[in-house]
């Protein structure tokens, strides 16, 4: 585990005027759905013996995951999201699925504040749990995966100009729920770690917390600013107080050109926040539904 995380965020000091947090998964690098759908969903399915409902276990995964205001939340909350789901859908009790019970996943994620695998594999020492035992190798084989299988997946485009842009003015870091150890291997891959101070992923706490002890109260409110494609960045930007730019699900590219090109210089000429972020986000929260059209 990583010693006092929150330590290691709340010691930067500025050495700029402004601050941006940057998500990664979805955000910088266009990784979201790959993962998802051949490493999180197969891993699923496997371990949790959903092969007699795979087909709605994969479009509830994908629906919680990519297709959702829960769309980059956390993976051990998207798996009790998923679960809940399928418990409701008609399908499932049609064929007489037999769901394990995770509450005491529930348990966990409910006094839990660094919801990473060494927390839990700290915890699935001390109560040797059948279910936090059976989670904790679902989450590790989906690592392996992503390390196996995740790899020559660039920057969306204009993200490396963006980068050195935000450099001129800006600490930055990231800010992400994916584990370090991945965020670290894409970002070293295309050569774009050195433009971020930090690379702060789940073992960090949530995203909240990165921006509160990395930024908050070190550069006024309106000077620090959140980059994200989901909701949960949005919520821990707005959180903290500070401003947020989307990157559109499914319209990535148009969003960085945007950024790149007038978000940013509206930023950093103080003329971003207010009316100019407002139409932002209203855009972007149409984007992502609340409920599966399977409810509808």
């Amino acid at each position: 585990m990583i010693d006092n995380p929150h330590k290691i965020l709340d010691d930067l000091k500025p050495t700029k005027e402004f601050f941006i947090g940057i998500d990664s998964d979805g955000c910088v690098f266009d990784t979201m759905e790959i993962k998802q759908k051949e490493c999180f969903c197969p891993n699923l399915i496997k371990h949790y013996h959903l092969q007699k409902i795979s087909k709605y276990a994969r479009e509830t995964w994908e629906f919680v995951n990519l297709y959702s205001k829960t769309r980059g939340a956390n993976r051990f909350v998207t798996l009790l999201k998923t679960f809940e789901l399928l418990a409701e859908r008609p399908e499932v009790k049609a064929r007489n699925a037999d769901l394990i019970d995770l509450s005491a996943v529930a348990e966990w994620v409910k006094n839990e504040t660094k919801l990473g695998n060494p927390a839990l594999k700290k915890y699935a020492a001390e109560v040797n749990d059948q279910i936090i035992n059976l989670t904790l190798k679902w989450s590790l084989d989906v690592n392996e995966t992503i390390a196996d299988i995740v790899y020559d997946v660039p920057p969306f485009p204009l993200v490396k100009e963006s980068l050195i842009k935000i450099n001129e003015k800006a600490d930055a870091i990231v800010v992400s729920q994916t584990p370090v150890e991945a965020l670290q291997r894409e970002w070293e891959e295309h050569n774009i770690d050195n433009y971020v101070r930090i690379i702060a992923g789940q073992e960090y706490g949530t995203k909240t917390e990165h921006i509160k002890y990395a930024a908050k109260g070190k550069y006024p409110d309106n000077k620090i600013l959140m980059i994200g494609d989901a909701p949960g960045d949005f919520k821990a930007a707005k959180s903290n107080g500070v401003l947020f730019y989307p990157i559109n699900p499914g319209h990535e590219e148009a969003s960085w050109e945007k950024f790149y090109n007038e978000a940013l210089d509206k930023f950093f000429n103080g003329t971003y926040a207010g009316e100019y972020e407002e139409k932002l986000i209203n855009e972007f929260e149409a984007y992502l539904p609340e409920h599966p059209n399977w409810k509808k």
